[in-house]
């Protein structure tokens, strides 16, 4: 005897029910995933995928102003996607960890493989 549909869905579903992050958890991926959200943020975020910059570099680099790279960086650093490391009156940035890194690299081969016209 076999199962019936419903049955198989219900238990499809209930296993799916486990699986989910609580809404904690969400909550939480939502608000951290809003920061790529911007161009230029993705862009600090790239640059600094390539190396350690200060906001100066940075600043040169976006060709955006101090307060509009500093204001992003603010942002950055409290979704704790880049890290701050003072040496004398200069501040470097960073990402935050090996994630933010792997993030980036996913996201740009999926962006890279769906427009490239592969599947």
């Amino acid at each position: 005897m076999t199962a019936e549909p419903s049955a198989v869905r219900e238990r499809a579903v209930e296993a799916v029910r486990r699986a989910l992050p609580d809404e904690e958890k969400l909550r939480k991926l939502a608000e951290f995933f809003k920061i790529f959200g911007d161009p230029t943020r993705m862009r600090i975020l790239c640059a600094l995928k390539a190396s350690e910059l200060c906001v100066y570099d940075l600043t040169r680099l976006m060709g955006v102003s101090q307060p509009a790279v500093s204001h992003q960086l603010g942002l950055l650093r409290a979704a704790h996607a880049v890290r701050a490391r003072r040496e004398g009156k200069t501040v470097y940035y960073s990402l935050d960890d090996e994630h933010v890194s792997a993030l980036l690299r996913v996201g740009l081969e999926h962006i890279g493989h769906r427009f490239s016209g592969g599947r």
